[in-house]
């Protein structure tokens, strides 16, 4: 491998605008070795067909710049929704905000009518202030501190309990809720693993919750058992059946202990596929169990072992439609069970619904090579700010031109701000067709869902990703963004001097 080298030409003009519609002029500049070609939203295409515009973005919020447009949320929420009418399940969706943390996601579900989950108390106040009413709120977070459990007791939103240390603290916290009833909760179910569930950490046994649910005693520590709630880490439909036959199972138990059970709950993970191609999908999957080092697909040719499923069928409304069609051990299929009880099925998606909501925006800002001739390419960013709890975000970046000069044709490994030798913006061997040019932009396809947001990191003072909507009147920059992530300062008596240093600092 060969260090880049610069040149005033290629064969093609990189930097001149194509149409909205020439998805493949967009691809033709970057790719993965073998491609993984993300699926682009309509306003994705125009936008990253328009450089001036990119580099708009760049210049006015800095790089990396998160955009959003939310329109496709209605309409993944419609496949749900159709999904479960065509079986004459009720269907209640809350979308999951630690998903995505800006304020124009819920106001574009608020808008929508569609519920939200929040998984901490500044999650929950802000959607409150947002004009969300109780009822339509669900507090699912895996922690539930005090100052959380008392914000859940001022408002009576939906709490989730997911065990019983959880179900004893709340009526520490207060019996009875501002409202002047009982306070609403779901019981957390840890289905039973078999083959294809596997063990997890969030809930009870249902004979734990049996054990616990005495309907004279959650009387009288001030709850309300409204529903079962459970979280699967999976995808497949028929096990997400299985897990709702055991909580509809604990459900009737309940239900004989005396409460008025409402709804069952099947978490998110609600599957979604970045890619079209299914073939592309095998293709890189084949390339990187055979791969060798001289031609390794992934950097140092280190083996990827647990990514999203970046292609996957069924997906959003054919998947809940085959979940309510799976017969349970019974004999009636899931949606029956339903009907029958009289229970309405609710889901607290986030990625699958966020698909086509948003992209990353990044600026090159250098062209190198490792001591032993890798070539880089170096981007304004880090590696937290495109990354979920996956090894990798497999689908291939876009590249946006700058007007610099270009360097000659190359195969790069992408790199970010991070002064450690494993900051790799993508573990993926990327090919530039038509070089590489400083101030070039290379965009990320559909990162609103987790990617942006999840394990994001200020690391060497390097300030976050800027957040940005896109609507009618143009960009403007999300509320979000004006949140400190710090605790607010205590009031001390001591002068900000001594608490920034300590009082021996002149010692």
């Amino acid at each position: 491998m060969t260090r880049p080298v610069l040149s005033s030409s290629t064969a093609a003009d990189p930097t001149a605008d194509h149409p909205p519609g020439d998805t493949e002029a967009l691809r033709r500049r970057c790719g993965g070795l073998p491609p993984l070609s993300a699926r682009l939203e309509p306003w994705m295409r125009e936008l990253l067909a328009d450089r001036r515009a990119c580099s708009a973005l760049i210049e006015e919020y800095g790089s990396p710049v998160n955009v959003h447009e939310f329109s496709a949320l209605a309409r993944n929420t419609s496949e749900l929704e159709s999904a479960a009418a065509r079986h004459g399940v009720p269907l209640r969706i809350f979308v999951a905000r630690k998903a995505n943390k800006t304020l124009g996601l819920v106001e574009s579900a608020r808008r929508a009518g569609h519920g939200v989950d929040v998984g901490s108390h500044r999650e929950l106040s802000q959607v409150l202030d947002q004009g969300y009413a109780p009822e339509d709120v669900v507090v699912t977070a895996a922690v539930k501190p005090p100052e959380l459990l008392r914000l859940v007791r001022d408002t009576g939103v939906v709490l989730v309990l997911d065990n019983l240390d959880e179900a004893e603290a709340f009526p520490q916290v207060a019996a009875e809720n501002r409202t002047g009833g009982r306070q609403p909760v779901a019981l957390r179910l840890a289905p039973t693993p078999t083959s294809g569930i596997a063990p997890t950490r969030f809930g009870e046994s249902a004979a734990t919750w049996q054990r616990w649910a005495d309907h004279a005693r959650t009387s009288a520590a001030g709850l309300r058992i409204d529903g079962v709630h459970f979280h699967l880490h999976g995808y497949a439909a028929q096990h997400r059946a299985l897990a709702l036959d055991e909580a509809l199972r604990l459900g009737d138990a309940l239900r004989d202990l005396g409460h008025d059970l409402r709804f069952i709950d099947i978490g998110g993970g609600v599957p979604m596929s970045y890619l079209d191609d299914a073939r592309q999908w095998d293709a890189f999957w084949t390339a990187h169990d055979a791969s060798t080092s001289a031609d390794a697909v992934t950097w140092r040719g280190e083996p990827l072992r647990q990514v999203y499923p970046y292609h996957q069928e069924p997906v959003r409304g054919e998947w809940l439609d085959q979940v309510l069609g799976t017969r349970l051990p019974t004999g009636e299929t899931a949606a029956v069970a339903l009907r029958e009880r009289g229970l309405e099925l609710r889901c607290e998606p986030g990625r699958s619904l966020l698909d086509g909501c948003g992209l990353t925006l990044s600026r090159v800002v250098q062209r190198t090579t490792t001591s032993d001739g890798v070539p880089l390419v170096g981007l304004e960013m880090n590696r937290t700010q495109c990354r979920s709890t996956s090894d990798d975000f497999l689908v291939d970046p876009l590249l946006v031109p700058g007007d610099g000069p270009r360097s000659a044709p190359l195969h790069a490994f992408l790199v970010g701000a991070y002064c450690i030798e494993a900051e790799l913006i993508l573990r993926r061997r990327l090919e530039f067709p038509q070089g590489v040019a400083i101030g070039d932009l290379l965009a990320f396809p559909n990162t609103a869902g987790y990617l942006m947001h999840i394990l994001e990191s200020a690391s060497h003072q390097i300030p976050l990703a800027s957040n940005v909507v896109l609507g009618p009147r143009g960009p403007r920059r999300d509320a979000i963004d004006a949140v400190s992530p710090l605790r607010p300062w205590a009031q001390e008596s001591a002068p900000a001097a001594e608490r920034a240093t300590g009082s021996d600092a002149a010692i």
